[in-house]
């Protein structure tokens, strides 16, 4: 039988978000319920609130999340009732080019939920990036749920579904930074710090974090940071130059998702260095650099998706090292919220008092 949750809404571009009821069906073919535990108020959710994403609203926000499977529809053998998971945006077909070459963290054709929640009058809801876990329970593609240790805490493991993992994945997955490189990282909220996690775990002997807010620098060194830099006030791309001895980082995280701040990271690399692009820009956004410096320069300019990630490989294995307490997930959870507070988390997001607002049900 349908159930009836409670969930935060989306109803149109910029209109506060709302806590309403929401009609969750039974799992069908390849997909799972899932009693949401905790869920991160990532900036990927405020962008779908703003129009940012695309205009099909009403939105059901969150996606950023942890919980326990509660049903399973036909053909689900990954998961059972009762599996404490880690929900993934990116569930791999197993069957494209990519997954059949053995790089299903590129897979071409991921997959969401086939059914439709919705509202209590029949009106059906987008959920943001295929989960929509504002909610006390959601529906979603089997292969979205990833299982992890259940000893974790749900409101710690959740934040890899979306933010942690797209930072320590651009640092590890796709800039390949190694033992002994020099690091630079512009823009450090949640994916940013991730990135200097990521960076510290892999073994770079300088990461510099670049950002306008001192605040945000004080948190970026307590996560690892070896150099701050206040772009306010300084020039970013000579900062870092001097700090590695006037060549540039071999790895530049750009982490904001602006062309300024992007032509920062590529001017602030090494010659050959690798420049990785996390930051999300918005559809509107233009990038003009000359043609003849990114020839000279050489090197790699790469985006990085979701950290180049494979669900199933990287969550168990961050999980174990957090529980090593070699990273530390927990250092991430600003606070603790309800369902109800989501609308003030993004106002607190906006004014950059927090790395992450958790929603805990």
């Amino acid at each position: 039988m349908p159930q009836q949750v409670q969930g935060v809404v989306a109803p149109g571009r910029n209109e506060p978000v709302r806590v309403e009821t929401i009609v969750i069906p039974d799992p069908g073919p390849g997909e799972a319920v899932v009693q949401i535990q905790a869920c991160g108020v990532c900036h990927t959710d405020l962008h779908y609130k703003q129009g940012g994403i695309n205009d099909e609203f009403p939105f059901l926000l969150g996606h950023e999340a942890a919980g326990v499977v509660e049903s399973v529809g036909d053909g689900v053998t990954d998961v059972a009732p009762g599996d404490f998971v880690v929900l993934n945006w990116r569930a791999v077909c197993g069957q494209c080019r990519a997954c059949l070459r053995g790089r299903p963290w590129y897979c071409f054709d991921t997959h969401n939920a086939k059914q439709r929640m919705t509202l209590l009058d029949g009106t059906e809801l987008s959920p943001a990036l295929g989960i929509g876990a504002f909610a006390e329970k959601t529906l979603v593609a089997a292969g979205q749920c990833t299982k992890v240790d259940p000893a974790v805490a749900p409101e710690v493991a959740g934040l890899l579904g979306c933010g942690v993992m797209a930072g320590i994945g651009a640092a590890i997955n796709t800039g390949g930074v190694g033992r002994g490189d020099s690091v630079a990282v512009i823009g450090c909220g949640g994916v940013g710090d991730a990135a200097i996690v990521g960076s510290r775990l892999a073994g770079a002997a300088k990461i510099i974090a670049v950002d306008i807010d001192d605040r945000k620098l004080s948190k970026a060194t307590e996560m690892g940071a070896t150099h701050t830099v206040n772009s306010r006030t300084t020039d970013p791309v000579e900062a870092v130059r001097e700090l590695t001895g006037g060549f540039g980082a071999d790895v530049v995280i750009e982490a904001v998702g602006r062309p300024e701040t992007y032509r920062q990271a590529f001017y602030a690399r090494d010659l050959a260095g690798t420049v990785v692009l996390v930051g999300v820009p918005t559809p509107e956004m233009k990038l003009e650099l000359p043609l003849l410096d990114v020839f000279g320069r050489g090197g790699a300019l790469k985006s990085s998706w979701y950290g180049d990630c494979l669900p199933s490989r990287d969550f168990p294995m961050l999980i174990d090292l957090h529980q090593q307490g070699r990273i530390d997930l927990g250092a991430f959870v600003t606070e603790t919220i309800g369902l109800g507070d989501v609308e003030k988390a993004f106002a607190r997001m906006h004014e950059g008092d927090v790395l992450r607002s958790v929603v805990v049900l």
